[in-house]
């Protein structure tokens, strides 16, 4: 008797439609480091008078826009467009006082918590149900 083996049901091994999933949730995450990189670089354009940073927030924006764009077809448009914005929303807060003149309190640090929290709970609430042992 010949027993064969499905790899993707073999030990250690991830289920293809499991790899698209993790697949979809990095390109929305390089979605949302490019919304940061964007929001930055408008801020820096100053009104897009200055050619450097405007040039970065043009390459940010085709870069948020493509990656997003990939997420979406594998992660529901409410979940990713949530986790996206949740990303630059609490991504340019933290680093535009590290590029520009800008403040991070202790107040707007505890309500981004709150915004991670939210983007965590629904990266869980998105999750396939797991599959019984028994």
């Amino acid at each position: 008797m010949t027993t064969t083996i499905n790899p993707a049901s073999a030990p250690g091994t991830v289920p293809p439609q499991r790899q698209r999933r993790s697949g979809a949730w990095a390109a929305l995450l390089t979605a949302g480091a490019f919304e940061v990189g964007y929001a930055l670089s408008v801020n820096g354009s100053d009104g897009f008078t200055d050619p450097m940073w405007s040039a970065a927030a043009a390459v940010y924006f085709l870069g948020t826009l493509f990656f997003l764009s990939v997420a979406l077809r594998r992660i529901d448009v409410g979940i990713g467009y949530a986790v996206w914005a949740g990303i630059g929303a609490v991504g340019a807060p933290v680093l535009g006082p590290v590029l520009f003149d800008e403040t991070l309190t202790l107040t707007k640090a505890a309500w981004l918590a709150v915004i991670i929290g939210g983007v965590v709970w629904l990266k869980l609430a998105d999750a396939p149900p797991r599959e019984s042992d028994g």
